[in-house]
């Protein structure tokens, strides 16, 4: 009888062991708890906490989406309420200007923006492309070389809301760097669905070279930053839709995220 039920708590521990071990499914495991607590998760609530985690910096280094969870952030991408949720982020930056910005009258007040779903919308391009999902019978998977592809056409749009704040801005006072990611081939097709959409007057473009040394758009993005605090530059905000491009050092004095669970640039 003992023997049998050390065997038994043996078999216990190795499956335990094994559960921990092996793939970690929050489906699987909610369902479990659910019989327990009465705790209900559906396909909807998990995919929601993932986009919103995915905004908070707790999901990191993804590179497509979770497929089961592709409708819900492409609906969400082209919903009333990722419009909403960035004309938030908009007056939020306009707040902050009405009530700390301060002129200095040197023309050394500046402003940073991100280009790619911060200015200029790829939402185009990923909804083409499944939002991120790998259809491989039909070809259809989103990498640099169709994303490039696709800038080269030169038919983004302008994010909502971000036009009107661009000019705000520039209305203002304060000279606007754009700091993106994009290749310095890209220049002229970046240049030229700028000004199709609206953006004028910008102080600099700053694109990446080929043969830059910088492994993580984050060091990039701060040490351009820096170049430009090098050059006496006061840096009032850096508004961008994914972390690189806020976090580091030096930074501004406000930072702003539009949201993108789309993609993760880092």
């Amino acid at each position: 009888m003992e023997k049998r039920r050390a065997e038994t708590l043996l078999l216990f521990f190795i499956f335990s062991i094994a559960v921990v071990a092996g793939d970690w499914n929050i489906l699987s495991y909610m369902a479990k708890k659910r019989d327990h607590h009465q705790v209900g998760i559906s396909l909807k609530n998990y995919c929601e906490s993932w986009r919103m985690n995915a905004e908070l910096n707790n999901i990191r280094c993804f590179d497509v989406v979770p497929g089961e969870c592709v409708g819900y952030i492409g609906k969400y991408m082209t919903s009333t309420q990722y419009k909403v949720d960035v004309q938030r982020a908009a007056e939020e930056a306009t707040l902050f200007l009405t009530n700390s910005f301060l002129l200095g009258g040197d023309g050394k007040d500046a402003w940073v923006f991100d280009i790619d779903d911060t200015l200029l919308s790829t939402v185009p391009y990923f909804k083409k492309h499944q939002f991120g999902a790998v259809l491989r019978c039909r070809g259809a998977t989103t990498n640099r070389t169709s994303m490039e592809q696709w800038m080269e056409e030169r038919s983004a749009p302008a994010v909502k809301h971000m036009l009107n704040l661009y000019h705000e801005i520039r209305a203002r006072g304060l000279k606007v760097f754009l700091i993106s990611s994009r290749r310095e081939h890209l220049r002229d097709a970046t240049i030229d669905n700028l000004v199709k959409v609206g953006y004028l007057g910008w102080a600099e473009l700053i694109l990446r070279c080929s043969e830059d040394s910088y492994d993580a758009v984050a060091s990039y993005k701060a040490e351009q930053m820096r170049r430009l605090m090098d050059q006496g530059y006061r840096l009032w905000g850096i508004m961008g839709d994914q972390w690189s491009s806020l976090v580091g050092h030096p930074s501004a004095e406000r930072t702003f995220k539009l949201p993108n669970p789309m993609y993760y640039d880092a």
